[in-house]
């Protein structure tokens, strides 16, 4: 057995007498498996590393006491001077009460840790952003999870990071988290689950609008999911041109809507009953007549393959688009959409065309918010952040099997935070104003350094490459588990 250890090709992988439908359990199996096999191999996929140099005995007085006590009393008499004498001003918390954690729910307060220190390997590999994993037990007496035990620990922390990346908190808990933090803290307060989603759908969904010659203002759309995603995408949609009058939304009861007293009634789903006094006036009652004629649905929903149905894509309007975003397994298989007859399909994994991928538009976003130390991320630079990763998707090309750049494209996350910053400085959440060009070069050197040194830990042996058995080993046992 001969495995890429690059993984280009995943499909090559499985037998020839496979179905298009056993390829794709297949693939989530190896990739679920491999990902066990090598987080055992390297224990974990980060460690902290000096950034400073060590150039004799006496460098220990200067970086540790008595030299270091000097920038004590400096920060101490100027507490913004932190971001710029500590790692605080490239550091970016990550923090979450493992209470949803991708589609496995609540996972435990150390359950969420594998997903987080991945958070903060992407923002380094491709931001150039440092970040650590913090995951926080949030239950209280009886056991519930007290959405005010994670604020008051993120208000307690905040002043040892520049910025504080929320993720894999369950809802309704959610909202209330990142409203109260963005107005509590004095640093940006990012949920990557519902913004960092919500940004890089619109910029998949104006590039798919564009293949397909509609336009945001026109385009009748279907949300199945009303999550914290699913509900920020529908407010940046709207916020973004989007006519709600043509939105659609579905919770697990229904549509939503005025006469949706549950939501009227429950105040921790404010988020939803604004969309409900928005939204679907003519109050649509089933999927199946919201989706009828539609020209978009996003299902951020129950995983599949078969929650969003054959026909229901087959009654939508001319050149549909179907972003398909559960995880680990989306609502529809994008060759059964497409058999359908839709013309762009996207989903969230990236072994399939148009992945719709927060980690294209989170590394960027929060170096750009970092570079000018933004007191919080707004909306408007959400939006400006989709708009940079649609427009440099649009110049290097676009068509329907590929709507959006990939995490491949290192330019385009130097870009991103350069408009982002710029964005910031425009609406003044900005501590210092710095040029796009600065912004743009500083990142670009950052971003190349990490890669410079990934690749020099690799060649000198300091990051082993994973033996064959462990790929073979994951393989085997997938292949074996979708024959059962």
């Amino acid at each position: 057995m001969n495995i890429d250890p690059e993984l280009k090709n995943l499909d090559a992988l499985f037998p020839a007498d496979f179905t298009e439908d056993q390829k794709a359990q297949g693939k989530t199996l190896f990739l679920k498996n491999l990902a066990l096999e090598s987080h055992r191999f390297y224990g974990g996929k980060m460690q902290t590393i000096p950034k400073c140099g060590i150039y004799g005995l006496n460098w220990f007085n200067v970086w540790y006491t008595p030299g270091v006590s000097k920038i004590s009393t400096v920060i101490r008499d100027n507490n913004d001077a932190s971001f710029a004498l500590s790692n605080r001003g490239n550091l970016v918390a990550v923090v979450s009460d493992s209470t949803r954690v991708l589609g496995d729910g609540d996972c435990t307060a150390p359950g969420g840790l594998g997903v987080m220190e991945g958070k903060a390997m992407l923002m380094k590999y491709l931001g150039g952003v440092d970040a650590v994993a913090l995951c926080v037990d949030s239950r209280d007496e009886q056991g519930k999870h007290d959405p005010e035990k994670l604020i008051s620990f993120v208000k307690m922390a905040q002043y040892s990071f520049g910025a504080v990346n929320l993720e894999d908190i369950s809802q309704p808990n959610c909202f209330k988290v990142l409203d109260d933090l963005r107005e509590a803290c004095d640093i940006p307060v990012w949920h990557d689950d519902a913004q960092g989603t919500a940004c890089i759908t619109l910029a998949g969904l104006l590039n798919a609008l564009k293949l397909a010659g509609k336009r945001i203002g026109d385009a009748k759309i279907a949300l199945l999911g009303a999550g914290a995603a699913n509900t920020t995408i529908a407010r940046l949609i709207i916020a973004d041109g989007g006519d709600p009058a043509k939105l659609i939304m579905f919770d697990s009861k229904g549509s939503l809507h005025l006469g949706r007293d549950d939501v009227r009634q429950d105040k921790r789903n404010y988020r939803k009953w604004e969309l409900c006094e928005k939204t679907n006036p003519g109050r649509a009652a089933s999927e199946a007549e919201a989706i009828k004629g539609a020209d978009v649905l996003i299902a951020l929903s129950k995983p599949g393959p078969n929650t969003i149905k054959r026909e229901w894509v087959r009654s939508m309007s001319e050149k549909a688009i179907v972003f398909a975003c559960a995880n680990p397994t989306p609502e529809i298989w994008p060759h059964a959409a497409k058999e359908e007859g839709a013309y762009i399909v996207a989903t969230g994994r990236g072994d399939f065309p148009n992945q719709v991928n927060n980690s294209v538009c989170f590394p960027g976003i929060l170096k750009g918010a970092l570079a000018v130390r933004a007191r919080k991320i707004t909306d408007g630079m959400a939006i400006r952040c989709a708009h940079s990763i649609a427009d440099f998707s649009e110049k290097r090309g676009i068509s329907p099997d590929n709507i959006i750049a990939t995490m491949e494209e290192t330019d385009l996350f130097a870009r991103e935070a350069a408009d982002v910053a710029q964005q910031a400085i425009q609406e003044g959440v900005a501590r210092v104003n710095l040029s796009w060009e600065q912004v743009y070069h500083q990142t670009k050197a950052d971003i190349t350094a990490v890669r410079t040194l990934v690749e020099d830990m690799k060649r000198l042996g300091c990051v082993k490459e994973p033996p064959a058995e462990v790929l073979e080993k994951a393989l085997t046992e997938a292949i074996a588990a979708v024959r059962k």
